[in-house]
């Protein structure tokens, strides 16, 4: 059996990397042998990222809402760093209101990260992948795509929105042997999660725990395994899917999120 890493050879580009899931999902690949362009919109919170993985992590300042910026940088990814194997949408960005207090500015911005922002990158990297009949794309959505959340419209129908768009690129890409899937994290220790318990009456700890023990009042289940997870456990998860033990799985829509949904 070779000890080379599983993924070694195989050059991946992953969004919203600078922090939190993202910048988890773009150490676990580089870990485990791959090339990897990592993107943000956030130059500065980005560049601590490459220093990390000196050779291995190329760091790269990308605005997913625009069309051709992904277009151009894809393009020279595959110049600079060799063809995309691997795609992992992360970038992402939450906006929270009542949707009779939600105003058109927020409800665009959220679509245009979280679900323009996946097309464009999706299409420009299926392009190519399916000319050589191989490849891999993740999309990282949230468990709020599958259940009803109070006060999150514009972010839980924007992630629902990546996530069937994502299935429908699957079944349309699958018979050049590129496989698409998705990865719905619960609530998991990140700067976007920490921003709402600040906001908690009894402050980040209390928010904290609210979160695991859920809201009746908000119709929201708790968390089954009593624990919020942290960024590796998604990151675990989009490794997996990437790799060849998945090979036989694609429009498939993995729920990492201890239970918290209980799969409705």
């Amino acid at each position: 059996m070779s000890g080379e890493p599983e993924l070694a050879g195989r050059t991946a580009l992953v969004t919203g990397a600078a922090r939190g899931i993202g910048a988890a999902v773009a150490e676990e690949l580089a870990a485990r042998g791959a090339r990897v362009l990592a993107t943000d919109a956030d130059g500065a919170a980005l560049a601590a990222l490459p220093a990390r993985h000196e050779g291995q992590v190329t760091g790269r300042v990308l605005d997913v809402t625009d069309a051709a910026a992904v277009e151009e940088l894809v393009a020279e990814a595959e110049r600079t760093l060799g063809p995309l194997d691997i795609v992992v949408n992360v970038a992402g960005v939450l906006r929270g209101a009542a949707v009779v207090d939600l105003d058109d500015a927020d409800w665009a911005a959220v679509f245009a990260v979280n679900t323009d922002g996946v097309f464009h990158v999706c299409r420009a990297a299926a392009r190519r992948m399916t000319v050589r009949r191989r490849g891999s794309i993740v999309t990282v959505a949230s468990n709020a795509a599958g259940v009803p959340r109070a006060g999150m419209a514009a972010y839980a129908a924007s992630k629902a929105a990546a996530v069937m768009f994502t299935k429908c690129l699957g079944l349309e890409v699958a018979p050049y042997g590129v496989r698409c899937n998705t990865v719905c994290p619960g609530s998991t220790d990140t700067d976007m999660q920490r921003a709402m318990w600040d906001r908690a009456p009894g402050g980040p700890e209390s928010g904290r725990q609210a979160v695991i023990e859920g809201d009746l009042a908000a119709y929201r289940t708790g968390i089954p395994l009593g624990r919020i997870a942290e960024p590796s456990d998604i990151a675990d998860a989009v490794a997996f899917l990437v790799s060849d033990r998945a090979r036989h799985i694609t429009l498939h829509d993995l729920y990492v999120d201890g239970g918290a949904t209980l799969r409705a």
